[in-house]
C-alpha cells in the first residue's frame, strides 16, 4: 500500500469510528456483557495512585511489578481534575492512540513509506477490545512508536525514549537492540544509559520503595495464558493435581512441576537473547527498517517465551509492527499479520472466553492454543526474515562479488595471456 492521499481519510475514518465506541464501552455508557475489565482501573491504579500521592511506592503490594517511572502512568489522571480517576485514565489512554495514529499517519508520507503500519495500528487496537484502554500498556507503546520513527534520524531521541519507556515497563529497552554499528549505536546506547541513571535516581530519591518491583517479578510463576502453561492445560486433561490460583496479581498455575516449567521457560527467554546477540555479532547490512525490524523481532520472541502473556501485552507488538510496515522496505508483513490475528483471538480468551481458559476446557484449549502458536509463528518467521535480510543475504552477495573477477582483474588476465602467447 503507498501513502496515497485516499487511504489516509479513510484510515482516520475507520480509526475514529472503533475508538468511539471503545470510549463508550469503558466508560460504561455502553456496556456489552462480559467484555467490562476496567476495574484494574477503577480498584487497583485507584488504589496505588492514593499511595503514591501519599510519597511511596505500593513496596507492599505484590502485584505492584513496574519499574518506579510507571508512577507517572499512574498518577496521569490528576491531570484531568474535573474528571473522575477511571474516567480521566480512560480519555488520557485515547489520547496516546490518537498520538500514535499521528505519528504513524506522518511517517507514512514520503518516499519509502506506506500506509500498511497506519492500518496496522488501527485495526489491531479494537481487536484488542477494551483491554486497549483500560492498562497503561498504550502509553508505553505511545512511547516506543514515538522513539522508532525519532530514531529514523535522532539516534539519541531514540535512546532517551527507550530509557524513558524502559522505566515505564522494561520492554522498550529492546528498542535499541538494532541500531546500526557505529556512530548511532554510540549515540543510542550512550544517551539510553545516562537517561536511564538519572531516571533512576531521581526515582529512588523521591520516595522509598521504586526498586521493590524487582522481587515481586522474580517470584511469579506460568500464567495461565502463557506458552508454558499450555503443558498444565492438557496435562489437566490427564489428571494434573495442580490448581489456578490469584499469584502476583494473575491466575496463576500452582502445583506439581509448575516451578520447572517457569524455568524452562525462563530458558527459553536467555536462548531468545542468545539468538539475538548472536544476531548482532552476525549481522552485516543495517537498512532503513533493520531497528524497527530487529525491535518489533526481540519484543515478539520475549514476549511468547515470557511466563506471563497478559492481554496488554499484544498492543506493544501491535505497535511495533506499525511501525515497521510503514517503512517500504520492511519484510515484516506476514509477521505482522499473524500478530493482528493473535490480538483478536485475544480477545476472544479474554476476556469473552476466559472462564474456559481457566478450567482448561475444549474450547479454552483451541483459544490458547491458537494464541500462542499464531505468536510462536510470528516469532519464527519474523527471527527468520530478520536473519535473512541483514545476514545471508549481505553474505551471498559478498561471495558473488568475490567470484566475479572485476574490469581492472580483466584486463591485467588478458594482457597477461597476450604475453604468454607472444613467439
Amino acid at each position: 500500500m503507498t501513502g496515497s492521499s485516499g487511504t489516509r481519510p479513510a484510515a482516520f475514518a475507520v480509526w475514529a469510528l472503533t475508538r468511539a465506541v471503545l470510549l463508550l464501552w469503558v466508560t460504561k455508557v455502553v456496556t456489552p456483557p462480559g467484555l467490562d475489565v476496567t476495574s484494574d482501573v477503577s480498584v487497583i491504579y485507584h488504589g496505588w495512585y492514593d499511595v503514591l500521592r501519599s510519597g511511596t511506592y505500593p513496596e507492599s503490594d505484590v502485584t505492584w511489578q513496574y519499574p518506579p517511572v510507571a508512577a507517572l502512568a499512574i498518577l496521569s489522571p490528576a491531570l484531568l481534575p474535573f474528571l473522575d480517576y477511571a474516567t480521566a485514565f480512560f480519555v488520557l489512554a485515547f489520547l496516546c492512540d490518537a498520538l500514535v495514529l499521528g505519528l504513524l499517519l506522518r511517517a507514512s508520507d514520503g518516499p519509502g513509506r506506506r500506509t500498511a503500519g497506519v492500518w496496522v495500528w488501527v485495526a489491531g487496537v479494537p481487536l484488542l477490545g477494551t483491554t486497549a484502554y483500560a492498562r497503561y500498556d498504550v502509553m508505553v507503546t505511545a512511547v516506543a512508536v514515538a522513539a522508532l520513527l525519532a530514531g529514523l534520524r535522532h539516534p539519541r531521541v531514540l535512546g532517551a525514549l527507550a530509557a524513558f519507556g524502559a522505566l515505564l515497563k522494561v520492554w522498550p529497552v529492546l528498542l535499541l537492540a538494532g541500531t546500526a554499528r557505529g556512530r548511532r549505536t554510540r549515540l543510542a546506547w550512550t544517551t539510553a544509559a545516562a537517561v536511564a541513571v538519572g531516571l533512576l535516581l531521581v526515582c529512588v530519591a523521591a520516595a522509598p520503595g521504586a526498586l521493590a518491583f524487582l522481587g515481586f517479578q522474580r517470584d511469579r510463576g506460568t500464567e495461565v495464558e502463557s506458552l508454558g502453561a499450555l503443558v498444565f492445560h492438557v496435562w489437566r486433561q490427564f489428571g494434573w493435581e495442580g490448581r489456578v490460583e490469584l499469584h502476583y496479581g494473575s491466575l496463576e498455575f500452582l502445583g506439581p512441576h509448575v516451578p520447572l516449567v517457569s524455568t524452562l521457560a525462563l530458558g527459553l527467554s536467555v536462548a531468545a537473547f542468545g539468538w539475538l546477540l548472536l544476531w548482532r555479532l552476525r549481522a552485516r547490512t543495517f537498512g532503513a527498517s533493520t531497528t524497527a525490524d530487529a525491535a518489533f523481532t526481540a519484543v515478539l520472541l520475549f514476549t511468547t517465551t515470557s511466563r506471563v502473556i497478559s492481554p496488554q501485552y499484544m498492543l506493544w507488538l501491535v505497535g511495533l509492527a506499525a511501525v515497521c510496515l510503514v517503512l517500504r522496505e520492511s519484510r515484516m508483513g506476514w509477521p505482522a499479520v499473524l500478530v493482528v490475528a493473535a490480538t483478536g483471538v485475544t480477545q476472544l480468551e479474554f476476556p469473552i472466553g476466559f472462564v474456559h481458559v481457566v478450567t482448561s476446557d475444549a474450547q479454552g484449549l483451541t483459544l490458547m492454543f491458537l494464541r500462542n502458536g499464531l505468536l510462536v509463528a510470528a516469532s519464527v518467521l519474523a527471527a527468520v526474515r530478520l536473519w535473512r535480510d541483514t545476514v545471508r543475504a549481505p553474505e551471498a552477495a559478498s561471495a558473488v562479488r568475490d567470484e566475479v573477477p572485476t574490469a581492472p582483474a580483466l584486463s591485467r588476465a588478458g594482457s597477461a595471456d597476450t604475453r604468454a602467447s607472444a613467439p
